[in-house]
């Protein structure tokens, strides 16, 4: 069984200028690059996210669609045997 999934992966720099990731498995599929990153501009301007004093989402990076194949070998977890 071959199982496939897209996700929308968010690159953000910190307040402490170091990269932090927000990943989206449930995003449209067919989004521009300028809706991404206006959407991103948006969560950094919110400034709504923060740990330990240090906002989590403030320069946006980058963005990019990961797409993920899983390919199954074996699936004992239902108590079937092959």
């Amino acid at each position: 069984m071959v199982t496939k999934t897209k996700t929308l992966q968010l690159v953000f720099l910190n307040g402490a200028n170091k990269k932090v990731n927000l990943s989206l498995p449930d995003a449209a599929a067919n989004l521009a690059g300028t809706e991404v990153k206006n959407a991103m501009e948006t969560i950094a301007n919110a400034k709504a996210f923060a740990q330990e004093g240090v906002d989590l989402y403030k320069t946006p990076q980058s963005a990019s669609y990961v797409e993920r194949t899983v390919t199954s070998l074996f699936d004992n977890t239902q108590g079937q045997s092959m």
